[in-house]
Parts: structure tokens; sequence; C-alpha cells
């Protein structure tokens, strides 16, 4: 079979959506059939239990998506070189597309596979599409990596953004469909156990869920400014659980948002920000991959924190019951809902790392197997900004004060009563529903009382400033 006529392997990874695709625009263009593909490899096996059940449920969206379009999905579990190797044989496909990814396991990957096939003579192509810009696009005027945000936002804010391809009204097909395996029997939901049952609901997976949420925010964008760390208010976007699985594109909301701007909506900017904020992370994980395994910045490597994951005070922030209300209803609402506000992780994070003088690495671990929207480059930064080891982090000595934070941000308790169940008279359906998601091996009941503070604020407040003196006067 000449290269003009064999199919084309479309092998999907964090990309499940049909427009704003580049990898499947230059697929389409070719005329030739496609077989779309997702292979469950060593990197999507190790995912956390959260984002691995969130992933089952995309693939499953992604299915019938692709299905209304005259195609369909082949699943396949394996070793990713060998699975598409064996579908090469199989199909007699002579090239294969994929999505760039930008973490060091999936580069090492790629780059192999890539390096196989062509030696191979197949023609083995990848693209860019999770990003705005290319990691190795961006760089100072002396050519190096940004190591601080407002810099490179600078240097991108006016940056030209290719306009996102429209999905296709069809794919082709090939005559024969190589086998595939049954999304059911990889049971990805199983590490979730009965928290399946009490997150589902607030899930809405898919391109179309992704573009609907988009048209929510941009009705209330105007207010993102000022709304966006209230805590009590519905002032963020809830695009991350859909850009992390690639279920929207990040140009497709750039371009949203920029007409929003046009028109003279407030709010777009700080909102556009927040989307290069996600690209420096990916910038500093792909020019410095330490981000995501040790302290970012070396001479933090002899810092004092705790680093057993099983240490009471560590037990006690992982159980939701630390006795500090909004650090513990950010983390029930992680169990309930599968996501967290920004402005809870922050005070969350902060509160684990310097109250409690515990590695950040612990609490990035806990984030990896607890969240849907869970990002490998975000979830990194995030820890490392609020521990203070990371680039452009916030100060070691600069420590979230829980109570101030829920003063200011939650200042009527709303928050506090929708997440936390002991002590209220009429507890709501969302406080209670922490109690059906958590393992039954806590043994934590509604009846339970709420428990008094793993540490006081200003005690931890002071050993963290201690510590931290103490590592400056090395």
């Amino acid at each position: 079979m000449s290269q003009g006529q064999s199919p084309i392997i479309l092998w999907f990874r964090r990309d499940l959506r049909l427009s704003d695709h580049p990898a499947l625009t230059a697929a389409v263009e070719t005329g030739r059939p496609i077989i779309p593909v997702f292979i469950l490899d060593d990197l999507a096996q190790h995912l956390g239990a959260a984002p691995k059940w969130r992933l089952g449920l995309g693939l499953e969206e992604f299915d019938q998506s692709l299905r209304q379009i005259g195609t369909r999905l082949i699943l396949r579990r394996g070793n990713a070189l060998d699975q598409l190797q064996h579908l090469i044989s199989e199909t007699g496909a002579k090239s294969v597309y994929w999505s760039r990814a930008y973490d060091p396991e999936a580069i090492e990957r790629d780059t192999m596979i890539k390096s196989t096939l062509s030696a191979q003579s197949v023609q083995a192509k990848s693209f860019a599409g999770h990003l705005l810009f290319e990691p190795w696009t961006v760089a100072t005027k002396a050519g190096q990596p940004f190591r601080v945000f407002t810099p490179m936002w600078r240097a991108v804010q006016s940056r030209e953004v290719s306009v996102p391809d429209a999905a296709p009204t069809r794919l082709p097909a090939p005559t024969q469909w190589p086998a595939s395996d049954d999304l059911a029997s990889w049971k990805l939901g199983t590490a979730m156990n009965r928290g399946l049952f009490v997150v589902r609901p607030y899930v809405q997976p898919g391109e179309k869920a992704a573009l609907d949420h988009l048209d929510g925010f941009l009705d209330r964008v105007s207010g993102y400014s000022n709304d966006r760390d209230r805590l009590d208010r519905d002032g963020t976007s809830n695009l991350s659980v859909y850009l992390s699985l690639g279920e929207i594109g990040p140009r497709t909301a750039w371009h949203r948002v920029q007409r929003a701007a046009m028109t003279g909506v407030s709010g777009t900017e700080a909102y556009l920000r927040q989307l290069v904020w996600r690209e420096f992370a990916y910038h500093l994980m792909y020019h410095t991959p330490r981000l995501l395994t040790g302290n970012w910045k070396p001479e933090w490597d002899g810092f004092p924190w705790n680093i057993d994951p099983n240490h009471p005070d560590v037990v006690a922030w992982q159980q939701a019951r630390t006795g500090i209300p909004v650090v513990d209803a950010g983390l029930r609402q992680m169990y309930v809902t599968g996501r967290m506000h920004n402005r809870a992780r922050m005070i969350v994070g902060s509160y684990l790392t310097k109250h409690l003088m515990t590695h950040w690495k612990i609490g990035m671990d806990w984030f990896a197997d607890c969240l849907i929207d869970w990002d490998p480059a975000a979830n990194a930064m995030g820890w490392q900004w609020v521990a203070g080891s990371g680039p452009d982090a916030s100060p070691f000595f600069r420590i979230f004060n829980p109570q101030t934070q829920q003063e200011r941000f939650d200042p009527d308790g709303a928050y506090i009563r929708r997440w936390i169940a002991e002590g209220q008279a009429d507890a709501s359906d969302t406080a209670l529903a922490y109690f059906d998601a958590v393992p039954r091996s806590w043994n934590i009941r509604p009846d339970t009382d709420y428990p008094k503070p793993v540490v006081a604020l200003p005690d931890g407040r002071r050993r963290a400033l201690a510590a931290y003196e103490c590592r400056k006067s090395q």
C-alpha cells in the first residue's frame, strides 16, 4: 500500500478534542484514512486515582464525539512503541501523528518512538496544540528561558496566537478497523473507590461541556478580577480540568477572551494572564525538568522540612482535620468535587509547607492523586511557588495566615459552611458528602467532634520563620 493510500494513526494523549487540533487538521488535509488511537501506557497507568478516573470519562465522551463524525477511538494497553508497531503492522499505516507533550518522561518516550519509527520508514510527526507558544520559542532578550513571570507576560501578551481550526464534520475511516480494548476492562476508576460516586455529579466531561463552560465564563468575565479570589463566589473559569485533558485548546480560550476584550469587557486581561501563567509553568518544566522532582532553587535542599508522609500532622492535613476551618474546607471541596478553588490551594499549600513545616512534594503528590484537573507543570509550580523553593516564588517569609485569608476571601463564612459539617445544626449536603467520599478506614463520621488545631497559627508561623532565619544564616 502506498503512503498516499495508507491510513494515518492519530495518537491521542492529553488532547481529547476535535477543534483547535493541529495534528488532526494536518491528518485530515492529507485525505487519507485516519485511525484515532489512545494507548494506556506506563505514563497513563501511573496517574493518580482521580486523574486516571477522569481520563476514563474523557475517553468515553471523546469516543462518542468521534462516532458522531463517522469514526471511533481504538484503545490499546501496553508499551506505546510496541502498540504503535502492532497497529502499523495490522493496518498498513505509513504515518503516525500526535500532539506534543512537554514533561521529561513524555519527551523521552516520544523522541525514542519518533527515532525508531523513522528508521523503519514510517513517518512520525509531532505537532503543537497543548500550549499557546512552544517553550523553545519564548526567551529573554539574552536568549535565556524566563525565570520570572511578569517579564514573560510582557514578552508574549501582544504576540500573535494562531486562530484555531474548526472541528471536522467527518473523518475518513479505514476500510478495516484494528481490534480495540473495551474501556470498561481498563477499570480506570478502581482506585477512586466509593469516592467515585460522590465526585461524579460534579464532572461534565468532553469538548462540548468545555465550550459550554467557556461560554458561561464569558458571561461573567467582567467580574473576574474582583471575584476570582473569593472562595464564596463562582468567579473562576472552571476550565482547568478541560485544559488538563485537552478537551479545550488554549488557543480557543485565548481568542474567545480576546474577542470579549475588543468589545470593552473588563476582566479579560486578568484571565489572559492566567493562561500565560499556565504557559510559564510549562516553560519552566520544559527548560528545568527538576521542577517536578526537587527544589527548583537548590539552596533549599537543606531546609528542615518534614519528609515523612505518615507523620500525624500530614495525616491530619490529608484527612482535612487540621482544626483550621478554611484549610479543611479546601481539602474537603477536593474530596467531594475533585477540584479545589485556586485561592484555597494557596492557603492549603502554605499551611502544609510552613505552619506544618512539611515538604511541598508530599502535598504535590497528594494533589496528584486527588485532583481531577491535575496537570504536571501547574501542580509542581504551584507547590514550589507557595513553598518558596521555586521560580518567581512567594518568599518563604510570606506565610499565609489562614484566619486572615478566610476573613478576606470568605467574609460571611459561606465557603466554610458549604464544606464543614461539624458544629452545624443543619449541615449542607455538600458538607455531609465529605464523609461519604473519604475512605472508610479513616473512621470519620458527621457526629465526630471537629478537631482542635494541629498547631496554633502563631506557633506555626514562629517555627517556620525560625527555620527560615536559620537557613539564611548558614
